[in-house]
């Protein structure tokens, strides 16, 4: 992807680090440069394009606020940080956005929200219902309960599961650094920009030394931005590089300003795909009648209406195979409700789920996104 295909792209995240938000010399948030940041988004949403924002600072605004010192924090202290410091941050996200008749919505997450699959069905329906709702999510890791032991350390690395869990086409690391270099510029004026990378071999990672390992205030790094990159292009999303400090970060990258690109292998439907169908072992299977079967051959959802029997105990985020009446797999996916649960709405219509489980299920036992033909 270059800064032409972005324009083309349907979803992006944007990611931002702290001391992009952060004015040093008062310790508050940049507003006026929110503020472009959010003409930016609304420029983009004008051309149809979803954004969801990942974002650093929570920390270092709730330092000032409480007095902390200066220097490494000891965690409670952090936590508390992050907790005073969250609010001063969505306030001024809300604000700039405000500005353009643009809701936000506080999105905070754990390791567990995108490693653990339920939690990551139940972190992308939120996601993806908020944005359906024309708001702006702005994420970030959820510092206020994290621990050392368990935790992100960096929203490089977060904004790339962010990608992953809502099917990104592009993820945008805005930092202070615009893209990977082959050395340290600071002590080599003559290093070379590398403008596109299509591979992250043993050479890109050690280029992360010097100036890139360093680059940032916050947690992360050109290290951090790499491992980011490897991330989201396995899933098929471009990722690059910027420097946001300026005003209209995202709209100078769109006009060709200068970053590195990480180019994934295959596309992000291609790459999704690939993982459905052959990285998943089925924890059990939906057998399906010959209306469903070819219903999911025409690109439709599995309904629990065409739903004939259901082999095999698993929970709701597990993979399952879907058979067809001759016992052949003809589809692998994601379930949306545990194997108990579908045993009571085999054959039943959608609009009968919440009387008999006694909840407001989803409408189909696997969506579409979560299926691939065999």
């Amino acid at each position: 992807m270059t800064h032409r295909a972005l324009r083309q792209a349907k979803r992006i995240v944007l990611k931002f680090g702290s001391s992009l938000i952060i004015d040093p010399a008062s310790g508050e948030a940049r507003t006026a440069w929110l503020a472009t940041v959010a003409q930016d988004v609304a420029q983009a949403r004008s051309q149809g394009q979803q954004i969801v924002i990942v974002t650093s600072g929570a920390v270092a605004l709730g330092r000032g606020a409480l007095g902390l010192p200066a220097g490494k924090l000891k965690l409670e202290e952090k936590q508390a940080a992050a907790a005073a410091g969250q609010v001063r941050l969505m306030a001024a996200w809300g604000e700039a956005f405000a500005q353009q008749g643009i809701a936000v919505a506080q999105a905070l997450v754990t390791p567990d929200d995108t490693e653990r699959r339920r939690r990551w069905l139940n972190a992308r329906a939120t996601l993806d219902t908020l944005l359906a709702c024309g708001a702006v999510p702005v994420v970030n890791e959820n510092d206020t309960v994290a621990t050392d032991e368990l935790r992100y350390g960096d929203n490089d690395r977060l904004a790339a599961r962010v990608g992953q869990m809502i099917g990104a086409d592009a993820l945008i690391l805005f930092s202070d650094v615009d893209g990977l270099y082959e050395a340290d510029p600071r002590q080599n004026p003559d290093a070379a920009h590398l403008g596109e990378v299509r591979e992250i071999t043993d050479a890109i990672e050690a280029m992360a030394g010097g100036i890139n390992q360093k680059a940032g205030v916050g947690s992360g790094g050109m290290r951090t931005k790499i491992d980011a990159a490897r991330i989201a292009t396995a899933a098929g999303c471009s990722v690059a590089i910027k420097d946001g400090f300026l005003d209209h970060p995202f709209r100078r990258l769109l006009e060709g300003g200068r970053s590195t690109w990480f180019i994934p292998a295959a596309d992000r439907e291609s790459a999704r795909r690939a993982w459905l169908g052959h990285s998943l072992n089925p924890a059990g299977s939906f057998c399906v009648d010959a209306g469903a079967a070819k219903a999911l051959k025409s690109g439709a959802s599995l309904l629990s209406v065409g739903v004939t029997s259901v082999e095999g105990q698993f929970e709701r985020g597990d993979a399952i195979a879907i058979k067809d009446g001759a016992g052949r797999i003809v589809a692998h996916g994601i379930s949306a409700y545990s194997s108990s649960d579908a045993l009571q709405i085999l054959g039943r219509h959608s609009d009968e789920i919440e009387e008999i489980l006694g909840y407001a299920g989803r409408p189909a036992l696997v969506h579409r996104d979560d299926l691939v033909l065999a």
